[in-house]
């Protein structure tokens, strides 16, 4: 005999046979009193991602380095002085200083992956010192190209670093630097071996009276460049009034008629080759150069010029060298303008200077 049972059902009590009322109790249990589940707990193991994530970028180093690239970077951890490690552009700083420390106390590396374990070494910052040690030129690279890009500022027209190399080391003996004023131009011939060949200056006052004519400046200039030593580079002073200042507009307008004679008197191949002969320096470049910048004024180079004519002299391997046959007349020229402060004739020898060391030399290394 089946025997009923009382369940409450859409709100009523019902009865209900008790097989049946009790799978309608399990149902409703289930629905309303989840149990948790009996079955086994899937139990995740504990991963230290720093260890492993250590030990896979050790591997992978290992694989990045021959065995001999990596002796030769260790010889570098376990060798060098904090400040021989400084030369590394990335191992400048807290970086160099924790390598020396951790050697203090662990003793030399042993491997590279050991590097890894010194503060600040993540395992990309690790490659990139690897790297740097094995190949120290690429800093050298990097200097080259920001001379290159420093070239570019100084001279114009813009000349590559490669067509420098050309010119200035197979074909040019000589250059000619020329610097001119209101009443004056001033040139210094100098070779490659910096020896100053010729170093004169001569007036030319007239020009800035009158209307400016074109023909007038092309008589007076032709008659100056007649003087002129022959050179494979002629280098201008670029360098005039601010457009801003109205008043300046004639001395401006003198510069600039200056100057264009001056490139197309001096450029005579260019129309066969295309190849410029004459060249426009940075004026500032050279004043920053001999540290006769104070802010954005260049003051007079008359106390370097001075200097040098004594080191001529004094020194046996002087920075600039003048003929024993030309250096008493050179500093009897240097003492009659002393009081007049000729700044033409200074900074036509200095410009020549500034050109060889800044634009030449540079190239060759």
């Amino acid at each position: 005999m089946t025997v009923p049972s009382l369940l409450l059902a859409g709100g009523r009590w019902r009865c209900f046979p008790l097989p049946l009322a009790s799978s309608l109790f399990q149902a409703l249990h289930n629905s309303c009193c989840r149990k948790e589940s009996t079955a086994p707990k899937k139990i995740i193991p504990h991963i230290d991602f720093s260890d492993e994530t250590a030990k896979e970028s050790g591997k992978t180093l290992d694989k990045l380095f021959s065995s001999e690239q990596q002796a030769s970077i260790l010889h570098v951890l376990n060798t060098a002085s904090n400040k021989e490690l400084e030369a590394f552009k990335l191992l400048r700083g807290k970086k160099s200083f924790n390598i020396v420390e951790h050697r203090k106390k662990f003793g030399p590396f042993q491997n590279l992956e050991s590097l890894m374990n010194v503060p600040l070494f993540q395992y990309k910052i690790t490659i990139q010192v690897c790297n740097s040690i094995l190949n120290p030129e690429t800093g050298g690279k990097k200097k080259k190209l920001q001379e290159s890009r420093l070239l570019r500022k100084l001279i114009k027209p813009e000349i590559g670093r490669e067509r420098v190399k050309a010119f200035l080391f197979q074909a040019v003996n000589s250059i000619v630097s020329i610097v001119s004023g209101t009443r004056r131009i001033a040139w210094a011939h100098l070779d490659r071996k910096l020896a100053v060949l010729d170093w004169q200056q001569t007036e030319y006052c007239q020009l800035m009276k009158g209307s400016y004519l074109s023909s007038v400046y092309l008589e007076e200039i032709s008659s100056i460049i007649s003087k002129m030593p022959k050179a494979d580079f002629y280098v201008l002073e670029k360098a005039g009034p601010s457009f801003q200042n109205p008043s300046l507009f004639p001395v401006l307008l003198h510069f600039h008629m200056t100057e264009a004679m001056l490139y197309a008197l001096l450029n005579t191949t260019f129309a066969q080759d295309g190849h410029h002969q004459v060249l426009s320096m940075n004026r500032n470049a050279v004043g920053k150069h001999f540290e006769l910048m104070i802010g954005d004024t260049r003051t007079s180079g008359k106390e370097v010029v001075k200097q040098l004519l004594s080191e001529s002299v004094l020194k046996d391997e002087p920075r600039v060298f003048f003929p024993p046959e030309k250096i008493v007349r050179y500093r009897q020229m240097f003492s009659s303008t002393e009081h007049n402060r000729v700044e033409e004739l200074y900074d036509s020898l200095l410009q020549a200077i500034a050109f060889y060391e800044l634009a030449v030399f540079n190239t060759e290394s």
